[in-house]
């Protein structure tokens, strides 16, 4: 079956009662029990809900994996993965990810003993001499957030399966659409679904995949014991917006291509960070392992000057400013004061995201409209 096709029918079947085409929202906290112990399958809505399975399996499916699971939020689904740990455990991750996942990693769960570094994973010919005996897990991004470097998975899980280090990818840049972390290796497979997943700046959301079934029951475990689901209402959300997943991520690609073209030739731009450009130094790894080049990107102007970028982020006007990202509205952040405000400014500026770095969220507007707002923004 293929990723058009799995969008909109894998997990979802016709409502068994009524015949209903669009799965239901099965707004219960709890359901009847034909006696102690005897059920339908399902007990209390915490541990699992209709609604909620047939994304699951949608979002498996999609990913090319066996299990699914939901989670209330992005970092909620970061936190299950690192809930796999124990004490005195190491973490290595890619130096350049999102603001929230490092104040997780940094603010959180160092302090219960988990050890996090921080280094560049786009060469990965050393990387089994960074590997420790404490280390159990790599965390990549790949586009990474905001810098949109991007990390052979194929290369790093060789490597990390070789020391028998478990691989998670956080794939919420690039969407099952693009790129499918699995199929190169990775052991688990992370997603803010709250953005290209959704897909319409309704909803929060995160999701794990695997094919691991270890690592799925022991996730499923935490999932239920520490109760960080999502409801009913936003699991339909999500499965909605999943429909024309395909044909969103194909505008947003298309968008962002033209966008990046504009911004490269344009006299005031200094660099322009996206690996569809073929003087990325990721391009090729880009071109080997995703299916197109997303729908993000990162720019900064000439002069480096912070009121140049701050008058900017204020001029647009189709452009919104605003966190997040992935809807289908065009949206222009600020890493620094935003989405990376947590992450210490000397950290920030070593891996390249200066406090004049601008991230846009390219949506499915008219390219030219897009582009037009920019260049009467940028002045």
């Amino acid at each position: 079956m293929k990723f058009a096709t799995k969008a909109i029918h894998a997990g979802v079947h016709p409502d068994p009662a009524t015949g209903a085409i669009m799965t239901p929202i099965y707004q219960t906290s709890t359901y009847v029990q034909e006696a102690p112990g005897r059920h339908k399958g399902y007990e209390y809505a915490r541990t699992a809900n209709p609604t909620r399975d047939a994304l699951q399996a949608n979002l498996a499916a999609l990913e090319n994996c066996r299990y699914g699971l939901c989670f209330s939020s992005g970092l909620a689904a970061t936190d299950a993965v690192i809930k796999l740990l124990s004490k005195g455990d190491e973490v290595i991750s890619t130096f350049d990810i999102y603001g929230g996942t490092y104040r997780l990693f940094v603010k959180v769960f160092e302090r219960l003993g988990i050890r996090f570094r921080f280094v560049d994973l786009q060469q990965t010919d050393d990387l089994a001499s960074l590997l420790t005996p404490k280390t159990r897990l790599l965390w990549l991004e790949t586009p990474s957030n905001p810098m949109m470097h991007i990390i052979d998975i194929e290369a790093v899980c060789a490597q990390a399966h070789q020391a028998g280090v478990y691989v998670a990818v956080d794939n919420t840049f690039a969407t099952p659409f693009l790129q499918n972390p699995a199929d190169w290796g990775a052991d688990l497979v992370v997603h803010s679904a709250t953005k290209y997943l959704g897909g319409h700046s309704d909803v929060v959301m995160g999701a794990v995949t695997t094919n691991d079934e270890d690592l799925y029951e022991r996730l499923k475990f935490l999932q239920n014991a520490c109760g960080a689901v999502p409801g009913p209402m936003d699991c339909f959300l999500v499965l909605r917006g999943i429909k024309t997943l395909h044909v969103r991520m194909e505008r947003h690609c298309e968008n962002a291509a033209r966008v990046a073209d504009f911004l490269e030739s344009h006299p005031k731009v200094e660099d322009v960070f996206y690996p569809g450009i073929p003087a990325h130094p990721g391009h090729a790894v880009a071109r080997k392992q995703m299916r197109g080049f997303g729908g993000m990107l990162s720019f900064t102007l000439k002069g480096n000057r912070m009121e140049d970028a701050l008058r900017l982020l204020s001029a647009t006007r189709l452009f919104a400013l605003a966190e997040s990202l992935g809807g289908v509205e065009s949206l222009i952040g600020h890493p620094a004061s935003m989405t990376h405000a947590s992450i210490p400014r000397e950290e920030r500026e070593s891996r390249g995201l200066l406090d004049t770095l601008i991230r846009l969220s390219i949506g499915i507007e008219d390219a030219d409209d897009l582009m037009s707002d920019l260049e009467q923004a940028i002045g």
